[in-house]
């Protein structure tokens, strides 16, 4: 099975998991195993932090026990710790297991772009990531749909077998993965452990303003319920078929945005534009809140389009600078800072959106867009001056 392959099947049986989780775990943490739903937050939130620590240090594991390995052990780690959640009946269980869980699953996220910088070169990096997005994005909507079996029998039985057959899709996801490349594609010399991709400035600064536009999945997960049912006349299913819109717009044009982001300087400027895309998006969610329910949904529904267009934009320029501006010695170093910043972005969401666009409305989506346009300005004018620090083919070697 091709490398390609291998993560694909992956990803999939991962992703399925997800959709499920996605459906039914804040009811299993609160009826099965009994929390409050402010205990759930908290524990949450600390598992949040875990997961930051946890993108940056399989960086660092992946250059010296190989990506491959990381991969497969944190995959592992992640199915054993939600099949452990049906045995949590306390608080300090749930947040212990929600630690593993978090940080096991941020862990894979960081194993498995330093494959991609290793294993693969040029524009491939990015067309894999893109078609492994597809299949993320796909999947996890059918797991939603599977979901709903387990939310219409409303029973602590039934939250109770979802929870394990997330579990052991999770573990199964693994099996596909268990011929990946084990060791570092180049040793790591012990004076080069000492090189901290923190020292560098430019790529800490690309990937601190990814994590600023990587808020705008806090618009559309969390923002977007709030902003329809609490400041729009739209129907509330309208927010469902927003979701399912960004879906399928992802599913389509996920693979088809990955070839404009070229090289640093395209894809800087593809950065740029997916943030303009951005703004426009906040701006029509803006005005859906002063006009009747037709005009609302229709205003949502174009924000959302747009908002899709600046997503597969901003993800497909990150990726291409995320790739091309690492020191390619130390790609797992590198590869754990460019997911931490999204990490951040993505932990900060819920509050940045929520004190911002639905508690200040207009004036609020105005911040947001000001936010996003700032941060692809500033990531367009970084990779304007930047270079890549070696030919494709040394990257790919290792050398």
């Amino acid at each position: 099975m091709t490398l390609e392959r291998a993560l694909l099947w992956g990803t999939t049986t991962s992703s399925l998991a997800k959709g499920l989780l996605f459906g039914i775990s804040a009811l299993f943490f609160t009826r099965v195993i009994g929390l409050s739903a402010a205990t759930v937050g908290l524990g949450l939130t600390i598992a949040g932090a875990v997961g930051l620590a946890a993108s940056f240090g399989a960086g660092h594991l992946s250059d010296r026990l190989g990506a491959g390995r990381v991969l497969v052990t944190m995959t592992l780690c992640q199915g054993v710790a939600l099949g452990a959640y049906c045995m949590a009946r306390t608080a300090v269980a749930f947040v212990l297991t929600a630690c593993v869980a978090v940080g096991a699953e941020a862990a894979q996220r960081t194993a498995r772009t330093t494959l991609l910088a290793r294993e693969f070169t040029g524009p491939d990096r990015v067309a894999v990531r893109a078609r492994l997005r597809v299949a993320t994005n796909v999947f996890i909507g059918v797991g939603s749909v599977a979901a709903a079996g387990a939310l219409t029998l409303n029973s602590s039985s039934g939250y109770a077998l979802t929870m394990v057959v997330a579990a052991l899709l999770v573990l199964s996801s693994a099996i596909p993965l268990r011929h990946l490349p084990a060791a570092p594609a180049r040793p790591v010399a012990a004076h080069e452990g000492r090189v901290s991709p923190l020292r560098d400035r430019r790529y800490v600064a690309i990937a601190g303003l990814n994590g600023l536009l990587t808020i705008q999945f806090g618009v559309l997960t969390v923002g977007m319920p709030l902003w329809v049912t609490g400041h729009t006349h739209a129907p509330a299913a309208t927010v469902a078929l927003l979701l399912v819109i960004n879906t399928a717009f992802v599913a389509l044009f996920q693979v088809r945005a990955a070839r404009l982001a070229r090289d640093i300087r395209t894809a800087g400027r593809v950065v740029l534009v997916a943030a303009a895309f951005l703004t426009v998006a906040c701006a029509l969610y803006a005005s859906a809140a002063h006009g009747p329910s037709l005009i609302a949904a229709l205003l949502l529904v174009v924000g959302l389009v747009a908002h899709s267009a600046g997503e597969v934009l901003a993800e497909s320029g990150g990726w291409e600078l995320a790739f091309e501006l690492a020191d390619p010695r130390f790609a797992g170093a590198y590869q754990g800072i460019s997911q931490t910043g999204p990490a951040i972005g993505t932990m900060l969401a819920p509050a940045v959106v929520t004190t911002t666009a639905i508690d200040h409305g207009g004036p609020g989506w105005l911040s947001l867009g000001v936010l996003f346009l700032a941060a692809g300005a500033g990531t367009c004018a970084i990779a304007a001056r930047a270079r890549a620090r070696v030919p494709a083919e040394v990257a790919r070697s290792g050398t």
